[in-house]
């Protein structure tokens, strides 16, 4: 069967019970619908006495167009925890249109790990998504309208460097100008959109813990400068109590729950490529206390979901992982060792040791925060054994602890090998965390690390403007903020066509750019873009729904 079929023909458990299983107080559950809801955030409060559960971090190796499942893994490992005894849950970020119409298709997991309703999780959900794009774009009229006004704050509109954002990927928004049609439409100035999961307000409601941080870290936003010079927030517009207003529903995370019924959070949808990548620190620390053993995954691979979640979301959120799960596929490391998508069914040692270089990389990158890894080679049906052996062999040899996952074809069944390796790296492997750079370092010396440790770069080149911010930076204050740097997915380097493990390259920083709200600088590397755009034969064309409101096509 297909992943929507089995999707539709799994028994779902109304979520009073997923609830209640979780012992959840019912006044603490706020029901969309007969099977997913929100969990109040102020129940957290009530949770503070508990101890926390472990925490089991998921990655990958750096993605390719042949695929990794490293959602599908998580959703898998986390059923296997079930099946084997142990009291466990998973969180996800929720999906964001954009990818679900344009490249990626839906983002809820695959064949007999999937996290339901599939449909509701990736279109829409409870909404979180849309209302961070409405705080967003309420700060951005009210800019507009005080500059229209009279512009007693004085802002600069050539500094103005908020600007609006849309949930969908649609490059003609990239660079806009608005206020067109004389002066009754507002000031003319240039512009921009970004997606919603780059908003700040996005990255501000996944790391604040309750509703006045929430506003705190909303009035704390930069919006750009006046025409003197000083930095213009968000609260000198008196906008963060009707953006938090908005939000405050959002803050609440949702639950739902796998094709077995395990409990599942979806909260908060930051990229990991332009953002932190990490669902809400609410949703992991309130999974802590409710569960033994909690299972997260972070955005892309090790060089951006990982390496942020360790230095801003471990930081903030006051945990860290007990074990680090690796996913990789021998299609995908194939493609590291320069086969084309066409060639990846055919049996190739060589292209595969090539590969290899990849994962390895990733290992490495992981054994420097001094935490256990677990390589999950996700298999296919087309994976020789002779190639199974050697990504053994080569995770082995790199300190990894390695494991065949199976999740897709036998849901929890197919993860119990995993689960029984990354349950032995918690109870018999060393773990030693450390912070891969000192927050009070000079912000070009904690670019550099990151350039140096997680991309094998042999340094960074900045351009003129760049240089200038990151100098305004430290002299207004920000130089102690963490690094959310800004990379492509698609290689370690920051140019897409590198892959493997690039050798002899240097990190490009075009420009720096603060987000004081949720407090962390943002590099932006190469040519990465803020906004995405639609493929050439987009997923969207393959989405339908039929007369009965049955949708296809979202995988």
């Amino acid at each position: 069967m297909s992943d929507i079929e089995i999707a539709r023909n799994a028994k779902l458990r109304k979520i009073s019970e997923i609830s209640s299983s979780l012992g959840i107080p019912e006044d603490r559950l706020i029901p969309y619908g007969w099977y997913k809801a929100k969990v109040d955030w102020r129940y957290l409060k009530e949770l503070e006495s508990r101890d926390d559960g472990k925490l089991i971090m998921v990655t990958a190796i750096t993605p390719t167009p042949a695929g990794e499942g490293k959602t599908t893994t998580t959703i898998g490992l986390t059923q296997a925890l079930v099946r084997l005894g142990k009291k466990a849950m998973l969180c996800l970020r929720e999906p964001s249109l954009g990818p679900c119409f344009g490249v990626k298709g839906g983002a809820a997991g695959g064949g007999y790990s999937q996290v339901l309703p599939m449909e509701d999780i990736n279109l829409h959900f409870t909404g979180d998504i849309h209302a961070v794009g409405v705080a967003h774009n309420l700060l951005s009229a009210m800019i507009d309208n005080h500059i229209h006004q009279g512009n007693e704050l004085g802002i600069d509109p050539r500094k103005v460097r908020w600007g609006r954002v849309v949930d969908m990927n649609d490059r003609a928004l990239r660079r806009v100008v608005i206020g067109l049609g004389g002066p009754s439409n507002g000031f003319p100035r240039e512009s921009r959109f970004d997606i919603t999961a780059a908003s700040e307000v996005m990255a501000i409601l996944c790391l604040s813990k309750d509703l006045d941080e929430l506003k705190e870290r909303l009035g704390s936003i930069v919006i750009g400068k006046g025409y003197d010079g000083r930095y213009i927030r968000a609260r000198d517009l008196k906008a963060q109590g009707a953006m938090a207003a908005l939000l405050k529903d959002a803050l609440s995370p949702n639950l739902v729950q796998t094709i077995e019924g395990v409990p599942a959070f979806i909260h908060g949808g930051p990229f990991a490529n332009i953002a932190h990548g990490t669902n809400s620190i609410i949703a992991t620390k309130m999974a802590l206390k409710l569960r033994d053993y909690v299972v997260v995954e972070t955005g892309f691979a090790t060089d951006l979901g990982a390496e942020k979640f360790f230095n801003i979301v471990c930081r903030v959120g006051g945990f860290k992982p007990e074990v680090v799960v690796i996913v990789a596929t021998v299609r995908a490391l194939k493609m590291h060792g320069g086969k084309s998508k066409e060639e990846l069914s055919k049996p190739d040692l060589e292209a595969l040791s090539l590969g290899c270089e990849n994962l390895k990389k990733h290992i490495e990158n992981v054994k420097f925060y001094g935490l256990p890894v677990v390589v999950a080679l996700n298999r296919f049906v087309s994976d020789s054994l002779d190639e199974i052996a050697l990504v053994k062999d080569v995770a082995l040899a790199a300190g990894a602890r390695f494991a065949l996952s199976e999740v897709w074809e036998k849901g929890g069944e197919g993860g119990k090998e995993l689960a029984q390796e990354v349950l032995k790296a918690i109870e018999e492997d060393e773990v030693s965390f450390r912070y891969l750079y000192d927050l009070k370092a000079p912000i070009k010396d904690k670019i550099e690390k990151i350039a140096k440790f997680m991309y094998g770069a042999d340094g960074v080149e900045y351009d003129r403007g760049a240089e200038e911010e990151i100098k305004e930076l430290e002299k207004m204050g920000y130089g102690n903020l963490p690094i959310c740097m800004a990379k492509t997915q698609l290689s370690l380097s920051d140019d897409p066509n590198l892959k493997g493990r690039p050798q002899g390259f240097k990190i490009r920083i075009r420009e720096v750019l603060l987000s004081a709200g949720a407090g962390f600088i943002v590099p932006i590397a190469g040519d990465i873009m803020t906004m995405p755009g639609l493929p050439r034969r987009p997923a969207a064309e393959l989405v339908d729904v039929d007369s009965m409101g049955n949708i296809s096509g979202l995988f």
